[in-house]
């Protein structure tokens, strides 16, 4: 995610910024209705970041949901999925569910 920003800051002044700021309203709105999402493979849902094309992937767990990836949504598609393998089995880095 930091690298998609960056590069976007060397094509416009504020641009990295604002790639920022709408991957952290797609976060926000997963927490407002994560089942609003659709599920993409087993159990892991996509919320599509506004003006970018970019996704935020990510799972319902008990008590967090847990982001997998910011994935560019025109590149390898399948790169995420070692990332649900690597996580532990409970908890850790994912936004609260506020449940």
């Amino acid at each position: 995610m930091n690298a998609a920003a960056a590069y976007y800051e060397t094509q416009q002044e504020d641009l990295g910024r604002r790639f920022i700021a709408a991957v952290q309203d797609a976060t926000h709105r997963i927490q407002l209705n994560p089942l609003l999402y659709h599920v993409i493979e087993e159990d892991v849902r996509r919320c599509a970041t506004r003006t970018f094309p970019y996704g935020v992937l990510f799972q319902i767990k008990p008590d967090e949901y847990v982001i997998l990836a910011v994935m560019h949504l025109h590149r390898d598609p399948d790169y995420w999925k070692t990332r649900i393998r690597a996580l532990p089995a409970a908890g850790g880095g994912g936004l609260g569910a506020g449940k």
